[in-house]
């Protein structure tokens, strides 16, 4: 009962994990298309606070929960499929935490903006391209986790 109970957890964080990660994605590329300075700021302070509730936790209870996982299943850490998984989240955790600091400047800069009348700043838009090629190295490694653990090849 111990390791299905740690198994749906798990399960459920990973979900809320990439849901996050996708949703909030979305959110913040459609208000930067929008070009709307408003939007852009109500979207950043948003995407902020989604990551402190949601992402932040599941960063941190992933690999608790996987490691109890791994144990309870008695699976040798040196398994391939495991190995693979583990070296995607750190390069994925790698690019999260620069993304982490580039919505923090972002989401500043535009209420900024935003408090004064102004457009963005150009600083705002080379943040935002940085942002956007972290996601984009990130996301197909989470994807490549969730089939490495779903299908625990050999």
């Amino acid at each position: 009962m111990l390791y299905l109970t740690i198994k749906w957890l798990h399960i459920l964080s990973s979900t809320v994990l990439f849901g996050t990660g996708v949703g909030t994605a979305f959110f913040m590329l459609m208000a930067h298309r929008s070009g709307d300075v408003r939007a852009i700021a109500w979207a950043t302070r948003t995407v902020v606070l989604a990551d402190w509730l949601f992402t932040t936790p599941s960063v941190i209870f992933q690999p608790l929960s996987g490691l109890m996982l791994v144990h309870l299943a008695h699976y040798p850490m040196t398994a391939a499929w495991l190995v693979a998984a583990l070296i995607l989240y750190v390069f994925a955790g790698a690019c999260w935490l620069p993304v982490v600091w580039l919505q923090l400047r972002m989401r500043d800069l535009a209420a900024q903006a935003e408090t004064q009348g102004a457009a963005l700043p150009d600083i705002y838009h080379r943040y935002f391209r940085f942002w956007f090629v972290l996601g984009c190295l990130a996301f197909p490694a989470v994807v490549t986790i969730f089939w490495l653990m779903v299908t625990t090849p050999n």
